[in-house]
């Protein structure tokens, strides 16, 4: 096996258990077991439990980057393809704290910890809202005088959503596709009416 096979045996083993046991009651000892790679291997990869689980945490928000760069590749307007960014980041992020059961709690607990290793994704959304508006401006459906804080307030804008989005608190019963209308009237309605041409 591989060096990168390896490393990601290690990840998806110790996501598991942490998302079963949690993260205080999994131990390195655990994930060398469950993996069948041995403790020496384990602490090759890892120094400790912290950097397995941001290692866990980084390979959840790649799963999300891959899928927005999916989305962003997408020959749809503009328009369309920043609603369709906006729900893919939100449909994703409760994806993830769904999948990962008793880590969830660790998510909300540690938000300190995973917003730090957050940050490198936030920089990479940012930029795939930037180029996104860019292309809508120069097909002409976009009017943005500042690219830059037009993309920076939407990227927090869905942040803020996603703790009302996984608990299905935004839209009050409303379904995914019942919303989206009301979503992109928002979203360009908050960055200003000369926005949408």
């Amino acid at each position: 096996m591989s060096i990168s096979k390896t490393r990601q045996k290690l990840i998806d083993v110790a996501r598991q258990l942490f998302a079963k046991n949690g993260l205080e009651n999994t131990t390195m000892n655990d994930i060398a077991l469950s993996s069948g790679k041995g403790r020496r291997t384990l602490y090759t990869y890892f120094k400790s439990k912290e950097e397995v689980y941001y290692a866990v945490i980084e390979s959840e928000l790649e799963r999300l980057s891959d899928k927005m760069d999916e989305v962003a590749a997408k020959k749809i307007r503009p328009q369309d393809k920043i609603i369709e960014l906006i729900y893919t980041h939100l449909s994703m992020i409760k994806e993830t704290v769904v999948r990962n059961g008793n880590l969830r709690a660790e998510f909300f607990r540690n938000i300190w910890m995973v917003e730090k290793v957050r940050k490198n994704f936030d920089e990479d959304e940012i930029e795939l809202f930037r180029r996104v508006y860019y292309e809508g401006k120069e097909e002409g459906e976009f009017d943005i005088e500042n690219i830059e804080l037009v993309a920076d307030i939407t990227h927090y804008c869905i942040k803020g959503l996603e703790v009302p989005y996984i608990y299905g608190r935004l839209g009050h019963g409303m379904t995914e596709e019942m919303s989206k209308p009301l979503v992109a009237k928002v979203v360009y309605g908050a960055l200003g009416k000369s926005l949408i041409k």
